[in-house]
């Protein structure tokens, strides 16, 4: 009886404690706080990205779910979460509730490398990973991919390209345009000089990029940036060049 009665008691203790807690944790003073300061960040935020805070606030604010002024109980993290993730933009999305009424929402955009526009009519980017990403309103400056394009053949064959055009500030700001022939190799356009830069099969880029580089230091340089109209590093150890 007595080993009974020690148990009883025990439970007694228990849910005593655990009414405290609950009440504890829903004091009338954290029920009643509400949002008042909403804290977007977007992880490698730059003028290629898509996404600022205030299309964040007008997504969630179409879904009812933009957390500012709301009761902080009412405030749903997974909610917010689960809402930005279907945005194809979004590669990651994390919300949760900080003390003092502070929600606070953090992003990590994919960020496009290339906008294609397809001989067939297609218009579509493609990120750094070579997922495909919509057409959107949004104005960026991308290279501009044209040509016979199929979207296999941009995600598979076009992204380590264009990655390795755009890991080189040089090539970035100088290419503003490519172009795929029907038997797949790529000619450039270049932003500074009137010509076309022929570099072939899609393959060693690097190599063709920096021959062409030298070729700009140590041929263009001389004999100047608009003698050509064709220039062509398509093979090792050579640079053909056509003039106008």
């Amino acid at each position: 009886m007595l080993k009974k009665s020690i148990i009883i008691l025990l439970d007694i203790i228990i849910a005593a404690y655990l009414i405290l807690a609950v009440t504890a944790f829903n004091k009338p003073a954290d029920r009643a706080a509400v949002c008042s300061e909403v804290k977007i960040d977007i992880d490698d935020e730059m003028p290629d990205g898509f996404l600022n805070a205030k299309d964040i606030k007008q997504m969630l604010e179409k879904q009812h779910l933009y957390p500012l002024a709301k009761s902080m109980m009412a405030v749903n993290a997974r909610d917010i979460e689960e809402s930005l993730q279907k945005n194809p933009f979004v590669q990651q999305a994390e919300c949760y509730k900080a003390q003092n009424g502070l929600v606070c929402i953090n992003l990590k955009q994919r960020m496009p490398i290339m906008h294609v526009m397809s001989a067939k009519g297609d218009n579509y980017y493609v990120d750094i990973h070579g997922s495909i990403l919509p057409e959107t309103r949004f104005a960026s400056d991308l290279l501009v991919v044209t040509g016979a394009i199929t979207k296999k053949y941009a995600q598979k064959t076009l992204t380590p390209v264009v990655n390795e055009i755009v890991r080189d500030k040089f090539w970035q700001s100088q290419i503003v345009q490519m172009n795929v022939l029907d038997d797949g190799s790529i000619e450039i356009v270049p932003r500074v000089g009137d010509h076309i830069i022929y570099l072939g099969a899609p393959t060693d880029i690097r190599e063709k990029l920096e021959r062409m580089r030298k070729f700009y230091l140590y041929g263009l340089n001389q004999a100047g940036w608009n003698k050509y109209a064709y220039i062509s590093v398509e093979f090792d150890n050579q640079i053909i060049c056509k003039k106008k």
